[in-house]
């Protein structure tokens, strides 16, 4: 037992960082941060990734929470990601299990090095944390995710006004600005040794390979308006920073706005959500790719409206930090009923067999690829909610499954916002989908388009 402790004491001091939801090397205010910490003791670092088996298993409802394209898609991410942290010497290590058995045991097993993380304001995620903690593992978690960071808000996080526009307006009438991006990671500190890795347990981390996700098909549809598997369309930092460039090169900034309620083809949207889901692109390097866009094309409504795009990213996280989980509660932060639920209905909707054939394409769709146009997410989720009368958290669910951007704070804030259990004064929003065809759809193309499964 003695030469057991003494052995521990003797561990070279070092930092595990795991990789959240920020699958990159630019703009990484918490690795750098883990980077500083285990240079300033002459230590190690570990980046790792933990492949949990409850981010894919059963949701209440019967479905599994990540769908086949999903979990490709996020598999692209993270082994692009590994490439990128070898090509500098360092390397990911997948771990296999539960969360905060994992850590707890890849953390002991390591003589108790720091712990670093990005932070997640959500609840299932900040329990992971708390876990942690309670278990006697020191973590810290650095904000990363908002396009504003908290020290440049005009109010405290947890102050922050419940509606969109309020918000807006107090942020532009304080001149607030976005951060700059980092740098990306160019040198990392060295990987502990192999004596001290080889003191990992086996079945926390396997050879390198996450089975279950290297089995997962590349699927490819080519009516997709984010055509996954095809050139470019990958998860990796490399793929989403090319499609950041390509998509100013092309001044789309400048139609963005009058073009982001189509539903067919790349272009009429940026099609930056995927990756920020991932944290494959971080929203400070969009923006600031949009202001060098400006610079040198030009500012007008449309590249102002990434902009607005951008903060109703942010406020829904603010939101987050104020509300917690009440944000996940059946009535939502009203005292409405909870909500009722139709199994059939709801089964008949997820496979685009309602009847109606707008709302239908739009779930063939989001079942064939893995997108749907905000457009359209606003009218099945409305449809869902208000004619179909199913619980408005079966369908955020299933956007959680099925979505390759789905992002847990924008997922929750919409479906509350539709259902009109959010912060929005006003009791819902029904869209008429024979209105919405009408405006959107007028000559069917989209119909016909999706008018099959495949």
């Amino acid at each position: 037992m003695q030469d057991s402790m003494s052995a521990q004491h003797a561990v070279p001091p070092g930092v595990i960082f795991w990789f959240r939801r920020d699958l990159r090397l630019h703009d990484q205010f918490a690795l750098a941060a883990a980077i500083q910490h285990a240079q300033q003791q002459g230590g190690w670092l570990l980046p790792v990734f933990v492949h949990d088996p409850a981010e894919s298993g059963l949701t209440r409802w019967g479905f599994a929470r990540m769908s086949p394209h999903r979990r490709a898609w996020l598999a692209s991410a993270v082994d692009a990601l590994a490439g990128q942290l070898r090509a500098l010497g360092s390397d990911l290590v997948p771990l296999h299990g539960d969360s905060v058995d994992t850590l707890v045991r890849l953390v002991r097993a390591l003589g108790n090095p720091l712990l670093v993380c990005d932070e997640i304001a959500a609840p299932e995620e900040q329990a992971v944390v708390a876990a942690l903690l309670a278990a006697g593992v020191s973590v810290q978690t650095i904000w990363q995710s908002s396009l504003v960071a908290a020290e440049n808000l005009p109010f405290d996080p947890q102050a922050v006004p419940d509606t969109f526009t309020t918000f807006r307006h107090a942020l532009e009438r304080a001149h607030v600005q976005a951060a700059r991006p980092l740098p990306s990671i160019k040198q990392l500190p060295p990987l502990p040794s192999h004596a001290l890795l080889n003191a990992i347990p086996s079945e926390v981390a396997s050879d390198g390979t996450d089975h279950a996700m290297a089995c997962e098909p590349w699927p490819y549809d080519a009516r997709s308006a984010f055509p996954l598997g095809s050139s470019g369309f990958d998860g990796s930092e490399q793929a989403a920073l090319q499609h950041l460039q390509q998509y100013c090169q092309r001044r789309l900034p400048h139609s963005y706005k009058s073009t982001r309620n189509g539903l067919i083809g790349v272009d009429y949207s940026s099609k930056w959500s995927p990756w920020l889901a991932t944290g494959a692109l971080s929203a400070r390097q969009a923006w600031a790719a949009i202001q060098a866009f400006e610079a040198e094309h030009g500012a007008n409504e449309s590249s102002y409206w990434l902009w607005f795009e951008l903060l109703w990213r942010d406020h829904f996280r603010w939101l987050h930090f104020k509300h917690g989980k009440r944000l996940y509660r059946a009535r939502g932060l009203g005292e409405a009923h909870v909500p009722s639920h139709d199994p059939d209905h709801f089964a008949r909707w997820c496979r685009g067999e309602t009847g109606q054939p707008f709302i239908d394409a739009g779930m063939r769709e989001l079942a064939a690829t893995g997108y749907l146009s905000n457009r359209m997410r606003q009218n099945v989720a409305s449809y869902l909610i208000h004619d179909l009368g199913c619980d408005w958290r079966a369908g955020a669910a299933w956007f959680e499954s099925q979505l390759l951007d789905y992002d847990v704070y924008s997922n929750q804030g919409n479906w509350l916002y539709l259902s009109g259990r959010g912060t929005d004064p006003r009791q819902g929003r029904r869209f008429n989908p024979d209105k919405q065809a009408q405006d959107y759809d007028a000559d069917g193309s989209y119909r016909a388009l999706w008018a099959r499964a495949t």
